[in-house]
């Protein structure tokens, strides 16, 4: 399954979810929404930290939205793997499995 498949099947159990809990769903919107914007750091270094905590915990689809949102900001290969490499450092053998997911995604999302 390719990356934009993997993404698409995310959105939509997402919605899923979502309509079964729309309170909470909005909630978990509102606070994404409120950590992204403002405050010291610009939104592109969020999401570089938001990709490493993905990798760190082993989520895929974390992985999948947050490479995308940084694809969409602009981010480069260099700083992608920049990122990654940090990630292998604190998280070993692990990471490095889910930095090399993550990179497939960004190649397959910026190609």
């Amino acid at each position: 399954m390719s990356w934009t498949d993997k993404l698409s099947a995310t959105r939509a159990g997402l919605r899923n979810l979502n309509g079964a809990i729309p309170d909470t769903a909005k909630a978990f919107g509102s606070l994404g929404k409120s950590v992204k914007q403002g405050g010291t750091l610009d939104y592109k270094t969020k999401e570089f930290v938001a990709l490493g905590i993905s990798i760190a915990d082993r989520c895929e689809p974390c992985i999948s939205l947050h490479v995308e949102a940084l694809a969409k900001a602009g981010a480069t290969r260099e700083e992608i793997a920049d990122v990654l490499g940090m990630c292998i450092q604190m998280g070993g053998g692990p990471s490095m499995m889910y930095a090399a997911k993550a990179l497939e995604c960004f190649d397959e999302l910026t190609a």
